[in-house]
């Protein structure tokens, strides 16, 4: 009992190093268990792999095989290591036979995917750059119409994973994020994206699955990062400062658009089997003594454009990436999204958060006219990446691209609608 007594008079008189300790001991505790729960998700995703490695295959089959892009940069510098330790073992357990190809710096990805060979799947293992970069080299390709019917994995390591959201099931754990997306590479299923082809007079298109913006929230949303010394106030300080250089931020431009037409069906996405020997001798002898008749070609319909001058906060024009079972089940034609949002000063100052009175024009194409564009007329935001604006021609590619998703998260928005 003395000695008890003893160590709690030592405690109180040394209060300070009592504390220090003890505060030590205490992160140290929460780190080491954070890295034991990791051990343990990725052991769970390692046992869960293991079981496709270990299907058998026939002997006219071959090792699926999976191109990796691999962004070292992304999340400060993180991303190889993160995909070494939470990816790359998935991958080999499950049999894949996997070709990792890193990048070296910014829009190298463009010209690596101009070399790309034919391939049973692309994995993409970065963040909203890397993922716009591969996707714009893929559909820039000549043979596109090839290459973008291969699927299409996604693996959250950047910074910034817009895409994630929409096909893996949302987690604050970073190594659960990854495993759980790299497992729904390996579980096969996918879900069609439609996919935005941003062309200009001067450049080659850009391509992009979210939308492009142009106006007063996306410049302040690129500077918020200059102010991060005000921790969580940093978002309102970039719209105080904002509004202050310049009040009403409108934006000027002439908007160009075609009417809605109905959405291409699904094609199917496994080959009907070919038919028997005698079906096949029936139907050439029909076609030879009854030949179809041709129908005459129909004159296509003179497009019909309609323009129109707006004035206004922030302009976007997006698709329904957000939720794409939603847009899949319920067969929705709208493609684009003009939002014009009203909004005062107050509400921008002291919230920083867009009150939308939104109205939808229902159309394929966009045109922005480079005649309403001042000089300096600032940047466009396409996939949270930065382009100069100018005149440009959005077009929408309806289910273009296929990606790999996660059961769980479908059911999830398919919940949601």
């Amino acid at each position: 009992m003395a000695r008890v007594v003893k160590v709690f008079r030592t405690l109180r008189n040394h209060w300070k190093k009592s504390t220090f300790a003890v505060c030590v001991l205490s992160y140290g505790g929460h780190w080491l268990y954070g890295k034991h729960c990791d051990n343990v998700l990725r052991r769970e995703a390692c046992i869960e792999a293991r079981a496709f490695g270990h299907q058998l295959i026939g002997p006219q089959e071959h090792l699926k095989k999976a191109i990796v892009i691999l962004n070292p940069a992304a999340c400060n510098r993180k991303a190889n290591s993160l995909f070494e330790k939470n990816a790359a073992p998935i991958l080999h357990l499950a049999g894949v036979e996997v070709k990792i190809v890193k990048t070296d710096y910014e829009g190298q990805a463009k010209k690596l995917m101009e070399l790309m060979d034919q391939t049973d799947m692309l994995i993409i293992a970065g963040g909203d750059g890397t993922l716009q970069e591969v996707i714009t080299g893929l559909l820039r390709r000549v043979d596109e119409e090839t290459f973008s019917k291969i699927p299409i994995g996604f693996i959250p390591l950047g910074s910034s994973n817009s895409l994630s959201q929409s096909l893996h099931l949302v987690s604050d754990n970073k190594v659960q994020h990854i495993t759980s997306a790299t497992l729904s590479i390996l579980k096969g299923e996918t879900v069609p994206l439609d996919v935005l082809q941003i062309k200009s007079e001067k450049e080659q298109p850009v391509f992009a699955l979210f939308g492009l913006r142009w106006g007063a929230f996306r410049d302040v949303t690129a500077s918020i990062s200059k102010y991060w010394y005000l921790g969580p106030l940093k978002t309102r300080a970039a719209h105080w400062f904002s509004s202050l250089k310049q009040w009403p931020q409108s934006h000027q431009a002439s908007l160009s658009y075609l009417a809605p037409v109905p959405r291409p069906p699904d094609l199917p996405t496994e080959i009907p089997p070919r038919p028997n020997l005698l079906y096949r001798i029936y139907r050439r002898l029909k076609n030879y003594w009854n030949p179809p008749i041709e129908e005459p070609q129909k004159e296509p319909e003179p497009e019909r454009w309609e323009s129109k001058d707006i004035s206004t906060l922030e302009l976007t024009v997006s698709t329904h990436n957000k939720n794409p079972v939603k847009r899949v089940s319920t067969d929705i034609i709208v493609a684009l999204h003009g939002n014009v949002c009203i909004i005062n000063s107050i509400e921008f100052l002291l919230i920083g958060v867009v009150y939308c009175l939104q109205r939808e024009d229902d159309s394929m194409v966009i045109t922005l006219d480079s005649d309403s564009l001042t000089e300096g007329a600032g940047f466009y935001g396409i996939d949270n990446e930065e382009y100069e604006a100018m005149s440009v021609e959005v077009r929408l590619l309806p289910r273009k691209l296929r990606f790999f998703c996660s059961a769980e998260r479908r059911e999830q928005l398919a919940q949601a609608q």
